[in-house]
């Protein structure tokens, strides 16, 4: 181990230019793994709320909508977290969720594609996804097809003029397994039909190239590597060669292109105004611009570079240590997003004893022991000592006490 302690120095020196670990508060017995569901607190995100409940709110009152410009701050933040995922100004708004987000755009994708019945999906998306386009198909009386990825582009082909959307996300929360965005939406516009991604595994620590992708949307949320807080808003995006065109379900003033003309007649805005609807959770929003500062003078690229070696010396380090669970992520760096997913039959156990350790981490059904690697925050060293406290888990068996198989509401 002494060599693999050698090399994490080594690793964390050679990566030193993307380590943003001191913008963060993390306790310092813990090693936190969990930054694919909630992202830590950076401190700068934590002054800001302060701030904007305390200056903002507490002293500007209702002056704040223009004086701090909280009114424009769903597009700022838009344009953001654009940089991050590829997209070009004007095409990204931060509004709702993730789901209410999905919603509008299964709606909006298939009436532009009017006499088509399909939507496909993946069986194994993160659930809300799947609930969400089943409830928007039912609404619009087209069928769902459940399709994996790797079989998606040749039944895409067998649709053909029948397929309205393919929507896909980019990681799979599970198994942390990346997919070729390009590849997908190329097959979707082949037949003529439109292509959606879920980017909530994947924005801010993969270089999503929506615009060069030649993507129609895109959904993802703000909490997990972009560290908004919990409950953070989502964000919307819609290619620019679409906006004139996406129909949103709901129509709420603020998507209005004269808001404050109070009129009764909806005339939705021309720019990516539309996608909003009701009043922003200002005070999360802004924690969450406040969060993505941790990114500035980063190159994507080279955080990817960062989290690729965070995850295959994690790797490394579990066979050095005779760790032979199955593996659920891909070994293979162009297939792996920023996490390692572990089978084990005892996994929700495992996860528990580990946290008990101070690694945190979660647990996915039916087996999955999930890592999450947010790369500005975590070391090479804190690689190794995760998969130490991993190999002692499984050798001394610990996921057998009781009060670690006990499920919390939460898991």
């Amino acid at each position: 181990m002494s060599d693999l302690t050698e090399r994490a120095r080594e690793l964390d020196a050679t990566h030193a230019h993307t380590d943003r670990r001191s913008q963060f508060r993390i306790p310092e017995d813990v090693i936190y793994l969990d930054g694919n569901s909630l992202g830590a607190l950076s401190t700068v995100a934590a002054e800001t709320a302060a701030d904007v409940v305390s200056r903002q709110w507490g002293e500007q009152l209702i002056r704040a909508w223009n004086e701090s410009d909280w009114w424009g701050a769903p597009e700022r933040v838009g344009d953001r977290i654009g940089t991050l995922v590829g997209a070009a100004p004007g095409q990204v708004v931060v509004t709702d969720s993730t789901s209410v987000n999905l919603f509008k755009v299964v709606v909006a994708a298939s009436r532009m594609r009017p006499g088509r019945s399909t939507v496909l999906t993946d069986p194994d998306s993160f659930p809300t996804d799947l609930y969400i386009t089943r409830s928007a198909a039912d609404l619009l009386g087209l069928t769902v097809e459940l399709v994996p990825v790797a079989e998606a582009a040749d039944r895409i082909a067998e649709l053909g003029s029948s397929l309205a959307l393919a929507s896909y996300s980019h990681v799979d929360y599970r198994t942390g397994e990346l997919w070729d965005l390009e590849e997908l939406t190329r097959a979707a516009h082949e037949v003529g039909a439109l292509a959606c991604w879920d980017l909530c595994h994947s924005a801010g620590v993969v270089p999503v190239g929506l615009d060069d992708g030649g993507a129609d949307f895109a959904v993802g949320c703000g909490y997990k590597y972009l560290s908004g807080g919990p409950g953070a808003p989502s964000f919307v995006y819609v290619a620019q060669r679409h906006l004139a065109d996406f129909d949103s379900p709901l129509t709420g003033w603020q998507g209005h292109a004269s808001p404050f003309a109070m009129s009764r007649d909806y005339e939705p805005a021309a720019s990516i105004t539309r996608a909003r609807v009701g009043t922003a959770p200002l005070i999360s929003l802004l924690t969450l611009e406040a969060a993505l500062t941790a990114f500035d003078g980063l190159d994507l690229q080279e955080v990817r570079r960062r989290s690729l070696s965070l995850t295959g010396f994690f790797l490394e380090g579990l066979g050095a240590l005779g760790v032979d669970l199955p593996l659920a992520t891909p070994r293979e760096d162009e297939r792996r997003g920023s996490q390692v997913s572990l089978r084990h039959p005892e996994a929700y156990a495992v996860v528990q004893a580990l946290i008990a350790r101070g690694v945190i981490g979660d647990f996915r059904e039916p087996d999955i022991v999930r890592l999450g690697f947010a790369p500005l925050y975590l070391s090479h060293a804190d690689a190794l000592a995760a998969a130490e406290h991993v190999a002692a888990v499984l050798r001394d068996k610990e996921y057998e006490r009781p009060e670690f198989r006990t499920r919390a509401a939460v898991t």
